[in-house]
């Protein structure tokens, strides 16, 4: 009977959200949404940082807080350690997708007590050094960080000079490339894609008319469902390797990418911070709405809808504890 139960309130939740536009709470409450009494959201101020990764994370949220429990979510496209200011000064409540970042941990959240973890998004992050799948065809060693040197010469651009060219990404993004190359010996230097935009067409360019590229990447992310990007073997990740910046040898560890919002919020009693702090989902489930919008040209909210129509049990979970779980 429980089990029934689950299905249909989450059929029912399904049917409220493809059906209700409604924003203010009190529309909400009337089409059953919000229990009686629940504490009204208000406005949340939501970081929004440069990966499409993040951004599907922020629509199938902002989805949900504006149109079930009527929040106003301002997004904020800002850094990511602008973000962490953000949280002392109040422009900033909530940061979906944090990449590590033990240095402001420490000081926002440790020091000053302005921020708090929410929690993992349940999607594991790795960042390192990619070459598209041809060049692995063709040079099978290419691999192995020790021969890195040895291919030097294919890499060589107008900004690299007599350098092979590491290629990364936006100047804001975690990044140890910069030392790692200098700490191995590599004879290479870091060049900056620009944006994620940048660094995906490049790699497309770079698969599709084989020619030779050396780029910092990530995952999540919906282009590996595209081109199978190959990681370099660099040294492994053991812990305290990468302690000191400027010493750094050794490999990005795989991250547990949580959320983080600042105390005031958390401790507001605002649903949207129950919601956020109920958010977790998968790599795959971030790609597919991450693919909606960066290759199917979809809105956000448009993207969102798509996803949240197809998963309503997870979406019920998200909603627990919110004043939306009894939505008819």
């Amino acid at each position: 009977m429980r089990r029934i139960a689950i299905v249909a309130a989450a059929a029912a939740l399904a049917l409220l959200i493809s059906g209700c536009n409604a924003t203010k709470v009190s529309d909400l409450q009337s089409h059953g949404a919000l229990k009686p009494g629940s504490k009204p959201c208000g406005t949340v101020n939501m970081a929004i940082n440069s990966w499409v990764g993040y951004e599907a994370n922020a629509a199938v949220v902002t989805y949900l807080a504006e149109n079930v429990l009527g929040c106003f979510v301002k997004q904020k496209h800002i850094a990511e350690q602008v973000s962490w200011q953000g949280m002392s000064t109040g422009q900033v409540d909530v940061i979906l997708e944090n990449w590590g970042h033990d240095d402001l941990r420490k000081q926002y959240i440790d020091n000053m007590g302005v921020a708090q973890s929410a929690g993992s998004t349940g999607v594991k992050g790795q960042i390192g050094w990619y070459v598209p799948p041809w060049m692995v065809e063709q040079y099978p060693d290419i691999t192995d960080w020790h021969n890195l040197n040895k291919y030097a010469h294919l890499f060589k651009t107008s900004e690299s000079g007599d350098k092979g060219q590491l290629l990364d990404g936006d100047p804001a993004y975690v990044t140890n490339d910069a030392a790692l190359v200098a700490n191995l010996g590599l004879n290479y230097k870091v060049v900056q894609g620009g944006s994620e935009t940048a660094l995906i067409s490049s790699i497309r360019q770079a698969q599709r008319q084989r020619t030779p590229l050396l780029a910092y990447f990530y995952s999540p992310q919906w282009l590996f469902g595209e081109v199978k990007m190959v990681k370099i073997d660099l040294p492994p990740y053991t812990d305290g390797c990468d302690a000191d910046p400027a010493k750094i040898a050794c490999d990005y560890p795989d991250y547990d990418l949580d959320k983080i919002v600042s105390t005031k919020f958390a401790e507001s009693g605002s649903p949207a911070y129950t919601l956020v702090k109920n958010f977790q989902w998968t790599g795959d489930d971030q790609n597919s709405v991450a693919r909606s919008i960066a290759v199917d040209g979809m809105s956000d909210d448009e993207a969102a809808k798509k996803f949240i129509d197809a998963h309503p049990q997870l979406v019920a979970k998200w909603l627990a504890g919110t004043g939306a779980e009894n939505a008819a």
